[in-house]
């Protein structure tokens, strides 16, 4: 079965310089932009930006 490039699988790294990184999906036809995510970042124990990284 092959990948759907219209929903395709990206990174989200830490605006924190941690190196911190989720790995999620999105929509690209909703999200054309770069997606930005407030999330949990455990090596600092905080709330931080979550930038998409290409």
């Amino acid at each position: 079965m092959a990948r759907n490039e219209v929903r395709p699988v990206i990174k989200l790294r830490s605006t924190a310089g941690t190196g911190y990184t989720y790995v999620t999906r999105k929509n690209r036809r909703n999200d054309p932009d770069r997606l930005t995510l407030r999330k949990y970042d455990p090596t600092i124990r905080q709330h931080v930006l979550f930038r998409e990284e290409r």
